[in-house]
């Protein structure tokens, strides 16, 4: 059973950081791929970053790129993604997603690619 926990959310003031974990299990994790992607109240989920497993091709929506970093340690089968010079509108439940990933195969920022979602953990970016 492939489970996906996501944590590291919490409350900070514009301009500040946070680091979410994602943590995997029961996922071969040399090929996979994880995306992290956010939906804020009253919009839509939408794609954030993206990491694959079998060529470290990373992916980043526009708003967050320069910002936000996505990384994996195959170690402890977790992947990151720290945020830095957040602001109000990175407000949002933050989930990490899942699927396998065939070798030169790469995945995007886009819902239909993942098979496992995680639950989901809340940042939240006051000014």
């Amino acid at each position: 059973e492939v489970r996906l926990v996501e944590s590291g959310g919490g409350l900070v003031q514009a301009g500040g950081s946070l680091r979410l974990s994602c943590a995997a299990s029961g996922l071969a994790f040399d090929e996979y791929a994880i995306g992290w992607f956010r939906q804020a109240p009253g919009k839509e989920r939408e794609g954030v970053s993206s990491i694959t497993s079998t060529d470290g091709t990373t992916y980043y929506a526009p708003s967050v790129k320069g910002r936000f970093t996505i990384s994996s340690d195959n170690a402890d089968d977790t992947v990151y993604l720290q945020m830095n010079s957040l602001k109000p509108e990175d407000t949002a439940v933050y989930y990490c997603a899942g699927a396998y990933t065939a070798w030169g195969q790469t995945r995007g920022l886009e819902e239909y690619e993942y098979d496992y979602w995680g639950q989901g953990t809340q940042v939240t970016v006051f000014s």
